[in-house]
């Protein structure tokens, strides 16, 4: 685990303030954060003061508070939280939360103190065996309004019901607290391992979130066309018992197509209870997809309580098996060095967009790889480890991103040897749908094990008309190939894709479509790539500012009724934010960051600078373009309409002659106008 300071109650009196502040400014400098307001350092020189008034409270009521310890911004690892402060007694854990300038806490506020409790009940390794008392300080409250311990609520492993006082009454209550633990059957915490301890899911909440994923339904939006994914998932746990029978360290890389269903194969792979026989620990889904996370924990909460309208921990249950892979390698690369996880098998997924050496370094996180890093990581797990790389074909999407060799160099780098287990399709170039390298290349040394498993690729049933063609429709049309493009869109009765000029009838032809599914979500949007900022002028914002600060996740998950919704047809999703999801029915917004030269016969790729457009040249540069309207081209499950803007004459970043042969150009890749 992971905090700012730490001390016993006798030193932290003796230390000045402004050291403590400093201390507090310098951690979180490291973890990224070079700008602090300055009510955050008004807000810690109140906390600090407050927790040294009680502090010296306390020793002066009880002499033996002097050894207890005292810890501030303590972050419980990888869920992504820091406490204000944790202080530790002889038998009891007190969460303290302070919200300055309250005069009473709100139903809010209880809850973020009471979920840190839970969250240490729940995840921190040395916790569960002692009583946790949550307590919110509001500092404008009175004295007089503190709400004191009951009896009852100090079983070691219970988490109290959540404590309210001002700052007057805070070194009462906490004596109150460990006069009621004290009198009861805890054991006496040891503050050197519990500072120390590691995260450690219980097996409560493994169970519970096991349970959460059984009545899900999360393929609303994570559309799965393969016949085999049963298939599939047992092939990865299958591999998952032998490395730990063997005794190896094992890379398993899953392929399929856009929407084939690598992420929900993923998720059903890490919720599977078989893999947790044989003594195994629990697996961890991890994704640098961001929005991904985010939506999918939401869905399948929704779904919990949908189901169980009474549920109020559905949240944390989910967090337990899908996270952020930046978080997760940041703790155990950075913070926790030392640390193995307890977690012996990860679900990478999207891993070949996983970050290289110098998007580390820009991050600030070093210079290696993640790849790397996983690899470094995972290889500390004593015995045995599974990393389940899902790899999708030209979906690199962000300059950064590493891409499948990148794989390939790590493992033939990193210390254990580790061995592979393979779809055919990353170890052979030629059977790969899409053009992006081989596994390993030939300056590469391969592992000395190298297994192909054709069950790890996710195979499309040839009855699936979306899954058959638009992949490989759409590599013809990013290769300029319009004659191959027009021979295999064919018939285009069972997924319509159709192209118009005017947005306000590529709405009305969303919105035709979409009726008959006004009672779920995810039924029709608008979808454009984030580097098509001249979309302004029609009324549509992909900026980074406006994308961050909207909820994406009401964006999928709610029904075409709320005005949130994608259906509502008001907002659009870029590929970040729907890369790995699908909706039934898909607007492209074309934005002129990739036009088509009808004279060279290929696209131009350009980034907007300035008040002009750039064109951009460098290979990977241009893979990343084109690859963005890959995945915006392959979202939607039963049709999508393309919306080419008219153009200005008066605007030359919207130039008329490259919209009219982007427009021209995909009518001849056989999509019919409207």
């Amino acid at each position: 685990m992971y905090f700012a300071y730490r001390d016993c109650l006798g030193e932290f009196l003796k230390h000045d303030l402004d050291a403590i502040i400093g201390r507090l400014h310098q951690s979180v400098a490291e973890d990224g954060f070079t700008r602090l307001w300055n009510t955050q350092t008004s807000a810690w020189r109140e906390e600090v003061a407050c927790l040294q008034a009680t502090c010296e409270q306390l020793i002066r009521a009880k002499e033996k508070a002097a050894a207890w310890t005292i810890l501030l911004e303590y972050e419980i690892a990888r869920r992504g939280r820091r406490i204000d402060a944790v202080l530790l007694t002889n038998c009891a854990i007190v969460v303290l939360e302070f919200k300055i300038g309250l005069q009473a806490a709100d139903s809010s506020s209880r809850w973020q103190a009471y979920e840190y409790a839970l969250d240490l009940r729940d995840f921190h390794g040395a916790s569960s065996h002692h009583p946790i008392i949550p307590i919110v300080i509001p500092t404008g409250s009175t004295a007089g309004s503190s709400s004191q311990p009951a009896a009852g609520h100090n079983h070691p492993g219970q988490v109290h019901e959540v404590i309210e006082c001002p700052p007057e009454q805070l070194a009462a209550t906490v004596l109150a607290v460990d006069a009621c633990v004290s009198d009861s059957s805890s054991a006496a915490i040891d503050h050197d391992r519990w500072c120390a301890a590691e995260y450690r899911p219980s097996l409560n909440i493994i169970e519970a979130a096991e349970r959460v994923f059984a009545g899900h339904e999360v393929r609303e939006i994570s559309h799965a066309t393969a016949t085999n994914l049963s298939c599939t998932v047992e092939a990865v746990i299958r591999c998952i018992t032998e490395a730990q029978r063997n005794r190896k360290h094992v890379v398993c890389f899953v392929t399929g197509v856009p929407g084939a269903g690598k992420t929900l194969a993923g998720l059903s792979a890490v919720h599977d209870p078989a893999l947790r026989e044989d003594d195994r620990p629990a697996a961890v889904f991890l994704s640098g997809n961001g929005p991904l996370v985010k939506i999918v924990r939401a869905a399948l909460v929704r779904d919990l309580r949908r189901r169980s309208p009474k549920s109020v921990d559905g949240a944390r249950q989910v967090a337990t098996f899908i996270q952020n892979v930046h978080s997760f390698l940041s703790y155990y690369a950075f913070k926790a060095p030392e640390q193995a996880p307890p977690e012996h098998v990860v679900i990478f997924d999207e891993a070949q967009r996983a970050w290289d050496g110098k998007q580390m370094a820009v991050k600030k996180r070093g210079s290696k790889s993640e790849a790397a890093l996983m690899l470094e990581v995972m290889g500390r797990c004593p015995d045995w480890s599974v990393i389940v790389a899902l790899v999708g074909f030209g979906q690199e999407i962000h300059q950064g991103e590493a891409g499948l060799q990148e794989w390939g160099r790590s493992i033939a780098e990193t210390s254990p040897n580790w061995s592979v287990v393979a779809s055919p399709l990353v170890l052979d170039p030629s059977a790969a749908e899409e053009e992006t390298g081989c596994l390993f290349p030939p300056d590469v040394r391969q592992p000395i094990s190298i297994e192909r498993n054709r069950d790890l690729h996710l195979a499309v049933s040839i009855r699936s008309h979306r899954a058959r063609m638009v992949s490989q429709w759409v590599k013809f049309v990013l290769d300029g190939n319009s004659e191959a493009a027009g021979e295999l869109l064919g018939d285009r009765s069972e997924f319509p894709v159709v192209v118009t000029r005017n947005l306000a009838d590529a709405r009305a032809w969303l919105r035709a479509r979409g009726g008959d599914g006004a009672h779920y979500s995810g039924c029709s949007g608008l979808l454009a790539s984030s580097g098509a900022l001249r979309l302004r002028a029609h009324g549509i914002e992909v900026s980074s500012g406006f994308r961050h600060g909207y909820p994406y996740e009401e964006w999928f998950l709610r029904s075409s009724h709320d005005i949130r919704s994608s259906s509502s047809l008001e907002v659009v999703a870029t590929e970040f934010e729907c890369q790995g999801l699908e909706i039934d029915w898909a607007g492209v917004c074309w934005g002129d960051d990739m036009v088509f030269d009808s004279g060279a016969k290929t696209w131009d790729t350009r980034r907007f600078v300035g008040a002009r457009w750039v064109s951009v040249v460098r290979p990977d540069g241009r893979r990343f373009i084109l690859n963005k309207y890959r995945v915006l081209l392959t979202r939607a499950r039963r049709g999508f309409v393309v919306w080419v803007p008219p153009g200005s004459a008066d605007d030359p970043t919207r130039k008329l002659h490259h919209l009219d042969a982007t427009a021209e150009f995909l009518v001849k890749c056989g999509i019919c106008p409207i």
